[in-house]
C-alpha cells in the first residue's frame, strides 16, 4: 500500500478506529532466547493507546476506557507532537525513582484534587510502539525496527513526560534489569518481541516474563467452601497484630483443594470485645486494587491458623498483591507468627526474589 493510501485509510481502517485492541503478550515461565528477538522492561503501570487527533488527544486504556481527563499532563505533552499519529505505551508515575502504582490509581479518584496531584506526582508515558505515523500513515505492517525508528524520530525534542522504552537483544542486559531494576525501578518483568512481524491488534504475539517470589501468607478465607475450597484469600499480620487482607489466589487444583480442606476450620467464637473474623463479608470490591472494579466478593471465613506457601509477582503495593498469586501448598511446619509481617509503606516486604 502506498503512503498516500495508508494516510487515506487511517480514518476508516476498523483496526484503528477507537477503541483499538492493543497487541498483547502471552505469559511465559522463562525469558525466551532465540535469534531475532528483542527485549524490553515490563513497566508497572497502565497500558495506554494514545490518539493524537487533529483537535486534541484521546487516551484509551487496554480495556477501551477513556483515560483522557485523568492525565492532563500527558495530553499536553502529546499535543506537542504532530497530529494523526497513534501511539502505544505505558502510563506510569515515579516516586523517588521507582514506579508507584497507587499514585497512578489515585488519578481516577482524585476529583477536585486532580490538578494538585498532577503537580505533585506527574505521570510519564513510556512508549514502545507506533501504530499510525504523523499525518495518518498506518504502519502496522512495517517491521518493528522501522516502527521503532519512526517513533524515536517523533520523540525528538519531546517533553520529558514522553520517553522511549529501552530495548536490547543482550541477555546479560536482561539479567541486569531483572536483578536490579525490579526492586530499584519497579519494573515487574520483561516483554520479548520478534524483530520481524507486524503489529497485530488484540493478538498475543509477544511474550511476558514476570519476576516472581516464593513466600508465605495466612489463609483467612476461601471461595467455594471449607470442604471444597476453590480459591484462597490471604493475609498477613501488621505490627499491631491485626490480620490484613493481602490478596487472592488463582483457582486451586483438585488435589490442592482436597489437601487444604482437611486443615481448614470455621472462625473461633469471639471473646468479649473481639470479633470472630477481622475481614468484612463480602470482601469489598475496592480491595481488588484494579482500575475496573469487580463486584464485592462473597467468601467463607476460616480460622486464620493455616500458613500457605505462594508464588507471587512483585506487583505489591499498599499491602496487597494486585494480581492473583499461585497457591503452592500448606506449610504445616510453620506458625502464622513466622509469616513475614506486613510492614509500613517504606519497609514493605514481599519475600525473597527467586
Amino acid at each position: 500500500m502506498s503512503p498516500a493510501r495508508r494516510r487515506a485509510s487511517a480514518a476508516t481502517d476498523p483496526a484503528l478506529r477507537r477503541p483499538v485492541a492493543p497487541m498483547l503478550a502471552a505469559p511465559v515461565d522463562v525469558v525466551p532466547e532465540a535469534p531475532g528477538l528483542v527485549h524490553e522492561p515490563k513497566w508497572d503501570g497502565w497500558r495506554c493507546v494514545a490518539f493524537r487527533e487533529s483537535d486534541g488527544v484521546y487516551l484509551q486504556s487496554r480495556a477501551g476506557r477513556n483515560l483522557t481527563t485523568y492525565f492532563p499532563d500527558i495530553t499536553w505533552a502529546i499535543r506537542t507532537r504532530p497530529p494523526g499519529m497513534v501511539l502505544d505505551g505505558e502510563l506510569i508515575v515515579w516516586e523517588r525513582g521507582r514506579t508507584n502504582f497507587a499514585l497512578l490509581q489515585r488519578r481516577v479518584t482524585a476529583g477536585r484534587g486532580l490538578l494538585r496531584l498532577v503537580h505533585d506526582c506527574p505521570a510519564h508515558y513510556v512508549l514502545f510502539d507506533l501504530l499510525v505515523d504523523a499525518g495518518g500513515e498506518v504502519v502496522l505492517d512495517l517491521p518493528p525496527s522501522e516502527r521503532q525508528a519512526r517513533l524515536e524520530q517523533l520523540l525528538v525534542d519531546a517533553p520529558a513526560q514522553l520517553t522511549l522504552t529501552p530495548q536490547t537483544a543482550d541477555m546479560q542486559q536482561v539479567s541486569e534489569w531483572l536483578l536490579h531494576w525490579t526492586v530499584a525501578a519497579g519494573i515487574d518483568g520483561v516483554v520479548s518481541k520478534r524483530l520481524a512481524g507486524r503489529y497485530e491488534p488484540g493478538r498475543r504475539g509477544w511474550w511476558k516474563f514476570r519476576t516472581r517470589i516464593v513466600t508465605e501468607a495466612i489463609v483467612g478465607g476461601v471461595t467455594g467452601g471449607i470442604r471444597c475450597p476453590q480459591t484462597v484469600l490471604l493475609g498477613r499480620f501488621d505490627r499491631r497484630g491485626r490480620l490484613r487482607y493481602t490478596g487472592r489466589s488463582h483457582p486451586l487444583t483438585a488435589d490442592q483443594g482436597a489437601a487444604l480442606a482437611g486443615l481448614l476450620s470455621p472462625p473461633q467464637l469471639p471473646r468479649r470485645g473481639t470479633v470472630a473474623h477481622p475481614w468484612p463479608q463480602p470482601l469489598p470490591a475496592s480491595w481488588s486494587g484494579r482500575l475496573d472494579r469487580p463486584e464485592p466478593l462473597p467468601y467463607v471465613q476460616v480460622d486464620p491458623t493455616v500458613v500457605a506457601e505462594i508464588d507471587a509477582d512483585v506487583a505489591f503495593e499498599n499491602g496487597r498483591w494486585r494480581h492473583r498469586v499461585r497457591y503452592a501448598r500448606a506449610r504445616s511446619d510453620l506458625s502464622v507468627y513466622e509469616v513475614p509481617l506486613l510492614l509500613g509503606k517504606e519497609e514493605t516486604y514481599f519475600g525473597d526474589l527467586g
